[in-house]
């Protein structure tokens, strides 16, 4: 399918590997101009590279912290006038909450739901004036299914979740629209940690942790982050503009509910 955004300008947050990278480089594939984010600067750049050449699309790299000013002005500078913001951002390390300090709850919110929310503040006019826009944000998908010891990004990215529900229906007669992405398990370095102190609070291998856990989805494997970052190009295409305000689960069946 042409998605009809060849030519758009994006910016990809937290993007130089994992969910964030598939996104980007979907985006790059579907002819967008891509502008990337990560704070290791030898990753990034390699990212860069490797995306570069093989989508023949302009990716430019802008390391930084995406909670400082700097960063996301470095950002906008780059990039003044997005068509396209993937908001995406690392969660804070699984915890359990009576061990929260209340600085690890503020930075937890922050990373999770202010950065968002100040990024889209700055993305939105641009958009208004061109009469396009998608905005999506990648949260979790414990917003809708909690997981002990994640309380801290499920929360923050929950918070962000119905910040964004009232903004997307605002905008939404400019062809501007805000969805949200909430991923369940795919083989990520994120899930990776979960599952290692998972397995490491229980006693058992990381083999077995990554076994039951799959075990525990429909689908009977994780989720590829190709996939991940096609609904995402998909949700920032032409065809998209009458879906806004959604929460779109891809879990391999995880939730277990109809609604």
């Amino acid at each position: 399918m042409d998605l009809g955004i060849a030519g758009r300008k994006a910016i990809v947050c937290a993007s130089s590997r994992g969910l964030g990278r598939a996104c980007a480089e979907a985006l790059a594939q579907a002819g967008c101009e891509v502008v990337i984010n990560g704070l290791d600067a030898a990753r990034l750049e390699t990212t860069a590279a490797d995306l570069g050449k093989s989508t023949g699309a302009r990716i430019t790299p802008v390391v930084g912290d995406l909670a400082t000013p700097e960063c996301q002005a470095a950002l906008f500078r780059a990039c003044p006038d997005p068509d396209i913001l993937v908001n995406n951002n690392a969660g804070p390390p699984p915890r359990e909450f009576r061990e929260l300090t209340r600085q690890q709850i503020l930075d937890g919110v922050i990373a999770n739901m202010v950065v968002a929310i100040e990024l889209t503040q700055k993305a939105i006019e641009p958009m208004l004036a061109k009469k396009f826009g998608r905005i999506v944000n990648i949260t979790s998908g414990t917003v809708k299914l909690p997981q002990a010891g994640l309380d801290l990004s499920s929360g923050a990215r929950a918070g962000l979740s119905v910040f964004i529900a009232g903004i997307a229906r605002q905008v939404a007669d400019k062809n501007v629209t805000i969805n949200n992405l909430l991923p369940g398990a795919f083989e990520t370095d994120r899930l990776k940690t979960v599952l290692g102190g998972a397995a490491k609070r229980r006693g058992v291998t990381y083999d077995q942790a990554k076994a039951e856990r799959i075990l525990t989805i429909p689908a009977k494997r994780f989720g590829e982050t190709s996939e991940f970052g096609a609904t995402c190009a998909f949700l920032c295409s032409a065809q998209a503009g009458f879906i806004t305000g959604q929460n779109l689960l891809i879990d391999g069946g995880g939730f277990p509910g109809a609604l």
